[in-house]
């Protein structure tokens, strides 16, 4: 078999044979197929789809690609999460921390950036010490004395994705719904939890544009769990305003342990509550209280203890990049769009997100916003404030966010839009 032959069938629209797929999954893991040439195989994905044989088929060598990860020793039910990616998602930081709280363990491989979207890793790495690679055993010792771990997956759990996923994101083909859905399953199933809730989004600020194509992801990964034995449901969320009122990785963190001490954004905390219910109700504890355990500082006690056992300083004062610039509000009315895609693009202009992927991020590079979709504004009042360590890049960022905004005249209605826009099981 040959890489060309392969890339050809899905080219001209064929459907690619199970020992086509297993083959150039496992050439690609040795090296044996070049990342152009994978890069071509990806784009042809992309255009022209995989059917539900060929995704299943995919996830699967993805996965034996690999070892997979036994949790059978803990005292505790496992349940994870993983989201699809938007602009100021930082949910993942407060959330494994609120479950574990609540009796269950949370083993979350995470990733880095992808395009626009901000990635869990580099926020988490914004803290003095924090070590985002573990080995199989310190992810073990650490979920067994926590309750919660955030970490990448190990080179030895699904190392095909691992290649992959990294070429995506500088090939522009990170929407692809079969290789969406085959990254997130093989490295989750291989994880080996118990239980899985995805967080998938829909917007603007999201990989899924549309609500059809957010079901149909969403539908084929919870299709995917559930056949590999893996409770797994889906909530679509919407992505199409940024979540909570920071985009970049260290201002990120600083919202996060907001939430845990009891405060921060509506919205980061609805959906944080909302995840964390389904996630419980996944691994058999429905009455646990999520709400509780967020009031009382116990997911704040988790948070500490995990960021330490991964050596990082809970306490230690966050990165925070060297030159602002302020956006102001041109006119006084009611703020009824602010756009997640742009907010997230110029973030990544300011050196929040990379365009290569070895390229290094800013720690404090970033979005604060200052008002949110149904607030009224006033001109001249700040709007957003741009964070970045290369003043020079505040021109490139300033480009993706004139038409960002709009603002309706004083006393114009607005609805917003529910975070939780369906479920899917």
């Amino acid at each position: 078999m040959d890489a060309i032959s392969v890339i050809r069938t899905k080219r001209d629209r064929g459907e690619l044979t199970p020992e086509q797929i297993d083959w150039v999954i496992d050439a690609y893991t040795r090296g044996e197929v070049a990342d152009e040439q994978m890069s071509a195989l990806a784009m042809a994905i992309l255009l022209n789809g995989m059917n539900r044989t060929e995704i299943a088929r995919w996830t699967a060598a993805m996965i034996a690609s690999g070892e997979r990860m036994n949790f059978d020793s803990l005292s505790r039910p496992t349940t994870d999460k993983h989201s699809t990616g938007g602009v100021g998602d930082k949910i993942t930081l407060p959330l494994a921390p609120l479950v574990a709280a609540c009796g269950a363990a949370v083993p979350q491989l995470s990733g880095r950036g992808l395009g626009h979207t901000g990635g869990t890793l580099d926020k988490l790495e914004s803290i003095p010490g924090w070590r985002a690679h573990l080995s199989n055993a310190e992810m073990l010792g650490v979920l067994d004395t926590t309750g919660a771990v955030i970490c990448a997956a190990g080179d030895g759990l699904a190392p095909a994705d691992k290649k992959l996923y990294a070429l995506r994101d500088v090939t522009g083909t990170v929407e692809a719904i079969p290789l969406i859905a085959s990254s997130i399953m093989s490295k989750k199933i291989a994880e080996g939890t118990g239980a899985l809730v995805l967080d998938v989004k829909v917007g603007s600020g999201a990989f899924m544009k549309t609500i059809e194509d957010a079901r149909e992801l969403a539908s084929t990964m919870v299709a995917l769990g559930t056949d590999s034995g893996v409770r797994t449901v889906a909530l679509l969320t919407d992505m199409a305003t940024p979540l909570g009122l920071t985009a970049g990785n260290a201002l990120e963190v600083r919202e996060s342990v907001e939430v845990l001490a009891g405060g921060g954004p509506k919205d980061v905390i609805g959906l944080t509550l909302a995840l964390a219910r389904e996630m419980l109700d996944a691994a058999g504890l429905g009455d646990a209280d999520p709400e509780k355990a967020l009031a009382d500082g116990s997911a704040m006690d988790v948070w500490r203890r995990m960021i330490s056992a991964q050596g990082g300083d809970p306490d230690a004062t966050l990165p925070v990049a060297r030159e602002q610039h302020v956006v102001t509000a041109p006119s006084t009315g009611v703020l009824t769009r602010l756009d997640a895609y742009d907010i997230g693009v110029a973030a990544w202009r300011l050196g929040a997100g990379r365009a290569r992927k070895e390229d290094p991020v800013q720690a404090g590079a970033g979005i604060e916003l200052h008002a949110k979709p149904g607030d009224t504004v006033t001109a001249g009042q700040p709007l957003l404030t741009l964070h970045t360590d290369t003043p020079e890049k505040f021109d490139y960022a300033l480009k993706a966010l004139p038409s960002s905004y709009d603002i309706a005249p004083a006393g114009t209605d607005f609805t917003a839009t529910p975070v939780v826009r369906e479920r899917i099981a």
